[in-house]
């Protein structure tokens, strides 16, 4: 990890950073626990089912809170594809540029595994972090990053085939269920790689069809660098959208491949990946193309060190800062008999003002966290 004094250029691609920032803001807000609270408080009232799309769905169908990993993920290639091409613009080599990559996808996989490594009872090894999955996904957009478009698809279709085949044809006794939570074989993959199957059912091996939204965010990525007219650029990205959402859902309704996003099956990759692709062609319209850019700064400066904060929140915050902030809101507020549940909601605020409080000191000072 190491900092940049960056200068914030206005030629940047503002719809970027504000999905970004977007992502962060949602990230940050339900690490402090304020969607669990929101949606115990609402539980009887006609809002609940509004606040259970903040939470993964159990198993199969889709919430908007699966979106956010894709979306993630997705907007990491998007940002790739900027970052090569200001490389090789500055006269960077490929093997130059390969360094960068390697140490970049080096200090991702770290990070995501520290994230889960301390645990009550000791060290642990696990490889469901967002990063570690990323620190793959990313590596693999960068080595095809010179491939023509049409080779990039089919790549990612080739993951996306992949998965299917190992879950449906690797016949592997008590994992030969493609779509049964704890009898799956990414969970036995799970038992290979780190001798532990993950209770909730997220499986390590998502890596190989999450690839597919770096790689198709590489390639949107590609097409907004284009010299194509703005409106051209936004009807390819809408077109590939809807195309991925019409393939995603007629897989799922159809019977032949479920909608999962806990092992990231191909029906879910293509339907999140449209609705990324959507996001962005939105995005694009309405910041870049309509020049809509007031009122962003809240998310531009979450989203401009979005590691950084999603380290804090993930480690700090869920081990020891939340707890504590907790504690003094709570002990204040309780001073003037404050009801409880507004006590739980300031205090969840309180965390998310603090954190965002950093991110514009770091962007103030122009400092930005990089892996």
């Amino acid at each position: 990890m190491k900092t940049d004094n960056m200068d914030l250029k206005p030629n940047r691609l503002l719809s970027l950073d504000f999905m970004r920032g977007l992502i962060m803001v949602l990230l940050a807000l339900e690490s402090t626990g304020l969607y669990g609270r929101l949606t115990a408080q609402v539980e009887e009232t006609f809002l609940h089912g509004f606040m259970l799309q903040f939470e993964h769905h159990e198993w199969h169908g889709l919430h908007f809170w699966d979106l956010i990993q894709p979306g993630f993920m997705f907007i990491a290639g998007t940002a790739l594809a900027y970052s090569l091409s200001k490389q090789y613009q500055n006269g960077l080599s490929w093997g130059q540029s390969l360094t960068k990559a390697l140490k970049r996808s080096g200090w991702l996989f770290f990070w995501g595994v520290l994230d889960y490594a301390v645990r009550k009872n000791g060290l642990s090894f696990e490889l469901w972090d967002v990063l570690t999955q990323l620190s793959f996904t990313l590596l693999v957009a960068f080595l095809i990053y010179r491939w023509s478009v049409l080779s990039q698809l089919l790549v990612s279709i080739g993951f996306l085939l992949l998965t299917e085949v190992l879950y449906r044809y690797m016949y592997i006794s008590g994992f030969d269920q493609p779509f049964t939570d704890q009898q799956n074989f990414g969970n036995y993959m799970d038992l290979i790689l780190m001798n532990k199957i993950n209770s909730g059912g997220w499986v390590a091996i998502n890596c190989l069809p999450t690839a597919a939204h770096t790689i198709w965010g590489m390639i949107a990525g590609k097409i907004l660098l284009s010299s194509r007219l703005d409106l051209g650029k936004v009807k390819t990205l809408v077109i590939a959208g809807l195309c991925c959402l019409l393939l995603g859902y007629a897989l799922d309704m159809a019977g032949v491949t479920p909608m999962i996003k806990k092992i990231a099956t191909s029906s879910f990759v293509l339907v999140s990946g449209g609705w990324c692709l959507l996001m962005l062609a939105f995005l694009y319209w309405w910041i870049d193309v309509l020049d809509h850019k007031k009122y962003l700064s809240f998310f531009l400066i979450i989203g401009m060190n979005s590691i950084f904060i999603y380290l804090f929140f993930e480690i700090v915050g869920s081990r020891w800062f939340n707890g504590y902030v907790f504690a003094i809101t709570g002990g204040l507020l309780d001073l003037v008999s404050v009801p409880e549940h507004i006590v739980e909601l300031i205090s969840c605020l309180c965390i998310f003002a603090f954190e965002w409080g950093i991110c514009y000191f770091l962007y103030k000072k122009r400092i930005f966290f990089r892996a």
